[in-house]
């Protein structure tokens, strides 16, 4: 706290000097009133957070709207069409590496706001392409673009909490999932109002000016700290008996393994609908209520990971998703894929916010963002290798029974390697 007397004397000094003033008792203020963690403050930025993940989030959703439409506009295949998802995926994963570090060293807005033109200009452009890999190529900017709304987001939230962490990286994960229960019908209603083209240049316009607010309320809402959230942070909670390295790449299989089971119902649902003869409409709605319980499952996952730690949690939602995945091998009645999906939704939406409360719980909270990144990179390149493999297993089956199964030997996988790390998993003892 800077000392009051010498302050006033500086004052007096410089009284002529209006702006010197200003930002002396700037200071001071600044200074003598610092964060709370689990505040009010917290929780305000944690709401502007949702919003900005919510909005970021729309590239993840609108290519599986506008799959069908895009494929047949072009006449390419469906595997050639589900690369559109692939490549938003990797650059969201790529980006989440890169927007992590920044993070890291300069704060979150500045991470956020690097991406913020990108992802409308990715918009435009995809509302312009000629060809279907002009079409697929400009995803991946804005996969880049949009990847700082989710891996290094729940990170700095993790840093403005300690004893609801668990529940604040759900929250600000959940912002995907908001951004998925609410984009799929607003881009499927676009869709079949104006056409796909005139859809995708809306949201690139929408979401720039959007996203471009919230980032100035939220600058405002951390002041000076927008790069100084992990100064001080308390040694990890978690032993593993790893380096902070190997403990990265063993989440990182884990993490490609879970998502490659996760992509198969949420890249394929809307076509595998169609396919069945229900339409591309009662697919999106499916979609949309998978996501809506989603967020239901990433809360809760948030309350459960404050009381039992984040891989039992991640254990838990693997397991519950596996049951789920095997559900749609044995019934696909309309009735049946709107109930096997909420459970779906209900069940696997803790599981990625998961890693990032074991990261938070087992490593360096000065390396958080980033490590989030990677980890988040290697889910997104499962998701991506997922879409994209379940529709080349359908191309050469003509039935989406194998991807199916596909998803369930990964999910296995995944299992595995969360009971080992259970296995070695202790508490650290409190410092004195």
């Amino acid at each position: 706290m800077p000392n009051i007397a010498a302050l006033w004397v500086d004052l007096r000094q410089n009284g002529g000097d209006f702006v010197r003033a200003v930002v002396i008792s700037s200071e001071f203020i600044r200074e003598s009133q610092p964060f709370v963690p689990d505040s009010r403050q917290a929780w305000t930025r944690l709401v502007v957070a949702v919003l900005i993940g919510s909005l970021g989030s729309v590239g993840m959703w609108s290519v599986v709207v506008a799959l069908p439409a895009v494929q047949n506009e072009f006449a390419a295949t469906r595997g050639t069409a589900s690369l559109a998802f692939t490549l938003v995926m990797l650059g969201f994963g790529s980006g989440g590496v890169l927007t992590g570090k920044i993070t890291d060293r300069y704060g979150i807005v500045a991470a956020i706001g690097v991406g913020v033109g990108i992802l409308g200009l990715g918009y435009v452009g995809a509302g312009f392409s000629s060809s279907i890999w002009q079409f697929i190529l400009v995803h991946f900017l804005i996969g880049l673009s949009s990847s700082a709304t989710f891996g290094p987001l729940m990170a700095e939230a993790s840093h403005w909490f300690d004893r609801y962490r668990g529940l604040a990286v759900a929250i600000a994960a959940s912002g995907n999932y908001v951004g998925g229960t609410i984009w799929p019908p607003v881009v499927n209603w676009g869709m079949q109002a104006f056409g796909w083209r005139d859809t995708h240049i809306a949201i690139g316009i929408f979401t720039a000016v959007t996203m471009t607010l919230s980032l100035i309320l939220l600058r405002v809402l951390m002041g000076s700290e927008t790069t100084r959230s992990h100064v001080n942070a308390p040694r990890p909670r978690v032993d593993v008996r790893l380096s902070t390295n190997a403990l990265t790449a063993i989440l990182s299989l884990a993490s490609i393994a879970c998502c490659v089971a996760m992509s198969m119902p949420q890249v394929h649902i809307v076509a595998y609908c169609g396919d069945l003869g229900y339409g591309v409409a009662r697919g999106a709605q499916m979609l949309s209520l998978m996501l809506g319980f989603g967020i239901v499952s990433r809360i809760g996952s948030g309350f459960l990971a404050d009381r039992i730690g984040g891989i039992r949690t991640l254990l838990i939602g693997s397991i519950a998703q596996g049951s789920a995945l095997l559900m749609y091998l044995f019934f696909d009645g309309l009735t049946s894929l709107y109930v096997i999906s909420a459970l779906f939704g209900l069940f696997q939406g803790g599981i990625v916010p998961s890693y990032a409360i074991i990261v938070r719980e087992a490593m360096p909270a000065a390396e958080a963002a980033t490590r989030v990144g990677i980890v988040i990179f290697a889910s997104v390149f499962g998701m991506s290798f997922g879409g994209f493999v379940s529709g080349v297993i359908f191309d050469a089956t003509g039935s989406y029974a194998a991807a199916f199964l596909n998803g369930l030997a990964w999910n296995a996988l995944n299992i595995t390697i969360m009971v080992g790390l259970l296995l070695r998993a202790r508490q650290r003892p409190a410092l004195a």
